[in-house]
């Protein structure tokens, strides 16, 4: 006799479905490997991108910020500031733009197939860390040309606490992306405003200039960005760089976590109705 299956929509607001996410890991490989796919479909240089569009960026940043503006770099060399800044809010922002659009970007196939929803904004990340990895490597190239040149920088054993710095992003990424997703399944005008709140978010987080520029007034508002704190252990580990007071990283985690159970609360509140309204 076969098993019997039943599909309901009456779930705990939070809920993961850890058992369920188990057993559709092979679906999660497939989003995974679709990602990639439609990315870089019918593009002459395909995943070399990844490496190329950092490139492009900290050259901008170089002339604009650097020779421009003149922000303070700690004494780092400009382009290896910039490229560590960028890969690290690059993978908070693929994060979170790869998951504001998982109900409306995924309603075909959330109106005819079942599985866990959570699959989706899990294989975004996956693919998000993939993207990092790669541009990781590009960073160490990077550090090891300026050793060659005689700009010695050591690690800190801080690098140790890099995969928690990674997973607090993604969990930040995909709490945010997925509330940002849950209320435009409704209310379309808020995709307007996410590219223009990514900018300024990105503004408020040293990716492009040191704290130091930051005035003494302005910084306990400045620290309570989520991600702030998370970048500045990052190049404390790469560059031993000031490293910011460890309240402001512990309310940091504790905001992200806050922001992920309340995401997958909205997320599985939406899912029940949300084809009724995309």
């Amino acid at each position: 006799m076969s098993e019997k299956v039943i599909i309901s929509s009456e779930t705990a607001l939070f809920d993961l479905r850890l058992g369920e996410l188990l057993k559709y890991r092979d679906l999660i490989w497939i989003f995974f490997k679709r990602n990639y796919s439609t990315r870089y479909k019918q593009t002459i240089l395909g995943p070399t991108w990844l490496v190329i569009s950092p490139l492009l960026t900290i050259f901008c940043y170089t002339i604009v910020f650097g020779h421009l503006a003149g922000l303070s770099t700690d004494g780092i060399p400009r382009p290896l500031f910039y490229l560590a800044g960028n890969i690290f809010w690059e993978f908070f922002s693929d994060c979170f733009n790869s998951n504001a659009n998982t109900f409306t970007g995924n309603a075909g196939i959330f109106g005819k197939v079942y599985f866990p929803r959570m699959v989706v904004p899990l294989s975004n990340a996956i693919t998000s860390f993939f993207d990092f990895v790669i541009r990781f490597i590009l960073l160490f190239v990077f550090i090891a040309f300026y050793h060659l040149r005689g700009n010695v920088f050591f690690m800190t054993y801080r690098i140790l606490l890099l995969p928690i710095l990674l997973l607090q992003i993604a969990l930040l990424g995909i709490g945010v992306g997925i509330i940002v997703s849950s209320v435009t399944t409704k209310y379309r005008d808020l995709q307007i405003l996410v590219g223009v709140g990514m900018r300024i978010w990105m503004y408020g987080t040293p990716v492009v200039y040191s704290t130091t520029i930051v005035p003494e007034h302005f910084k306990e508002l400045f620290m309570l960005n989520p991600v702030t704190p998370a970048m500045l252990i990052f190049k404390n580990a790469l560059f031993s760089t000031d490293l910011p007071d460890l309240r402001y990283f512990i309310l940091s985690c504790s905001l992200t976590i806050f922001l992920f159970f309340v995401g997958v609360i909205i997320f599985n509140k939406v899912e029940r109705t949300f084809m009724d309204t995309v």
